[in-house]
């Protein structure tokens, strides 16, 4: 499996030019079966991200525009009434939303209402959803990429905190660099679709493969010194949950396994560490001053604060 990682991360930087970290943490993330936040300005390629990343898998990808007007509705599905002749053909069916699928964009989600983004999170949390009260079980695996415009931008609804803790990891693509862009300029086929080099059972051996590498106690404990100092210290408002340890070590875990290794290290929960917990530790829209609300990733500062206040060798 080793070599089809390599390969897949090879085929996604055709697309996604000169971003190996951040394509790395979206195979991470996807490993490890969480839900991936690109909080990005228009037009940085989360919308190719996430399709490049249906493709090289074999998935199928469904892509939800969210607007102000959006209702859970138009994204869950809705049950149809069919009348016939006789009343036996008079009966409601249920029709399948775009969220079923298993792997979902939901660009631009803060433009979205509340209640729209509620809706969403919720089939995130329990893997399915509820129409008029029946269950219905989505796709697995299910992934969903969210993109998220800078809360600073007119028309955005900030995520809450509660809602923010339940996606896994959160990146930046950000601008590329000189070469990458002008390589991104001379590509002839750019909207090419990428081959496929997995498929859903491979994807799914992956995820049971990460959660087979090899923790030490002295990982767990490092882990724990982490979350714990958030939740002592004055320095964060937004103490890390735990869900987000859970996270961390399976962030690690996923990491070490792309990595090529059986077994996590030190290194590994670090190279994870902002991507899961800077939203988390983020200060809230009303913590922040307009000025400070114009940078993308506010928490990254305080996630490295955190990152540098643990010792890892500490007992």
């Amino acid at each position: 499996m080793r070599q089809d990682i390599i390969e897949i991360q090879n085929a996604l930087s055709e697309k996604i030019i000169g971003k190996a970290h951040q394509l790395k943490l979206a195979i991470t993330c996807l490993l490890a079966n969480g839900h991936l936040l690109i909080e990005d300005l228009p037009g940085m390629g989360k919308t190719t991200l996430s399709h490049a990343l249906s493709q090289v898998f074999g998935l199928q990808y469904s892509r939800i525009q969210f607007t102000s007007d959006l209702l859970p509705s138009d994204m869950l599905g809705v049950n149809i009434f069919h009348s016939g002749e006789t009343d036996t053909n008079k009966q409601f069916s249920f029709r399948h939303g775009p969220i079923f699928n298993q792997v979902v964009l939901a660009d631009e989600l803060n433009r979205a209402s509340p209640k729209a983004q509620s809706a969403l999170l919720e089939a995130m949390e329990e893997r399915q959803v509820s129409v008029d009260g029946v269950t219905h079980a989505l796709p697995s695996p299910f992934f969903v990429i969210a993109t998220q415009n800078p809360s600073y931008q007119s028309g955005t609804y900030p995520l809450p905190e509660s809602q923010l803790d339940r996606f896994f990891m959160r990146i930046s693509l950000g601008y590329p660099a000189w070469e990458a862009e002008k390589a991104m300029l001379l590509q002839q086929d750019g909207n090419a679709p990428l081959n496929q080099i997995l498929n859903e059972q491979d994807l799914t051996n992956m995820q049971r493969q990460v959660s087979a590498v090899h923790t030490s106690d002295a990982i767990i404990h490092y882990i724990l010194r982490l979350v714990s100092e958030s939740r002592e210290s004055n320095d964060y408002p937004n103490p890390l949950s735990p869900r987000a340890s859970r996270a961390l070590l399976q962030g690690a875990k996923a990491w070490a396994y792309v990595s090529g290794k059986d077994y996590v290290t030190p290194e590994d929960v670090q190279a994870v560490f902002i991507a899961i917990t800077a939203h988390r530790l983020s200060l809230s829209s009303h913590q922040l001053s307009h000025s400070q609300q114009s940078g993308l990733f506010d928490g990254d500062k305080l996630s490295q604060k955190l990152l540098d206040s643990v010792d890892p060798l500490a007992a």
